[in-house]
């Protein structure tokens, strides 16, 4: 039986989303995600995100990257859940609550001619300790949760500083005075797989501009490069911050285009952005 489908992106971050409320859940979903993700022979996305129902939100999602790997969280994504959900019917309320890897989230919508246009989501408390990022690196006494802040770590013969924390999914944040190719392209795979990091980690190279605004691009975790990345995005917010290097309020540019981040004094951070529907289909279960 055919899997219907719909092509959703956050600022570029682009997935394939399936509702599972009106269909079946797919029979592979790793192997979907691996077959509808390749971007010359399959629809072309950074991975696959069912929507389900959940006895404690009004949906759930569970989300694939593109190399059939099941991740915890992702912050584009989640707010395209949020679009669908509210404009496919399912939930009509203009705060909605999404379960996920990392817990129940809450998300607020903006809308535009009665269809959500742009989604604010509480993300959650960033998460220090190095155990529960999860990293061997060593943790630094000078901040919070003695977390792997400004630590150095060895990559080849190349001795960079990083933090690390995690959104729900682990996140290396490595700062640089641009993120060029010769960052993200060269070291991106290398930290991704590094034997410091037991669940494999996203990796965020930023730029800071000024005390409100960063420039970053992004290595996902079984993905590659993407367009954005919303945790990768809040993840280089706390660092940043944290690190004195920025205020808690700022506005992230990604390569596909912007994100307001607020770390807030309740300690959850705040990410605002788009979210766009850009077309349905239909793909077979299983490819001939």
């Amino acid at each position: 039986m055919p899997v219907r489908f719909t092509k959703m992106q956050g600022i570029g971050n682009d997935y394939v989303y399936v509702d599972c409320f009106n269909h079946p859940v797919p029979a592979d979903p790793a192997e979907l995600a691996r077959a509808i993700s390749d971007r010359h022979f399959g629809v072309g996305a950074d991975g696959l995100i069912l929507i389900l129902p959940s006895e404690t939100a009004d949906a759930r999602m569970q989300m694939f990257n593109a190399d059939g790997s099941e991740s915890e969280m992702c912050g584009n994504g989640i707010r395209c859940v949020a679009k669908y959900v509210f404009d496919h019917g399912i939930a009509r309320r203009k705060r909605l609550t999404i379960e996920t890897g990392r817990g129940v989230l809450s998300l607020d919508l903006e809308l535009n001619d009665d269809r959500v246009s742009r989604v604010k989501v509480d993300m959650g408390e960033p998460i220090f300790e190095p155990s529960r990022v999860p990293t061997t690196l060593p943790g630094n006494p000078n901040y919070p949760s003695n977390a792997a802040a400004d630590v150095p770590m060895e990559i080849g013969n190349e001795m960079l500083m990083v933090t690390c924390l995690s959104m729900g999914n682990p996140h290396c944040v490595v700062f640089v005075d641009e993120p060029t190719d010769h960052w993200v392209l060269r070291f991106g795979p290398r930290i991704e797989r590094d034997s410091h990091f037991p669940r494999r980690v996203n990796v965020s190279f930023v730029q800071v501009l000024s005390p409100g605004e960063i420039n970053l691009r992004v290595w996902e975790r079984g993905s590659g490069e993407t367009m954005a990345c919303g945790t990768g995005a809040c993840a280089s917010c706390v660092a940043a911050a944290m690190t004195g290097r920025t205020s808690r309020k700022l506005v992230a540019h990604l390569r596909g285009g912007d994100l307001e981040l607020l770390w807030g004094d309740d300690n959850h951070v705040y990410m605002t952005g788009p979210a766009v529907e850009v077309f349905s289909g239909e793909w077979p279960d299983r490819r001939d």
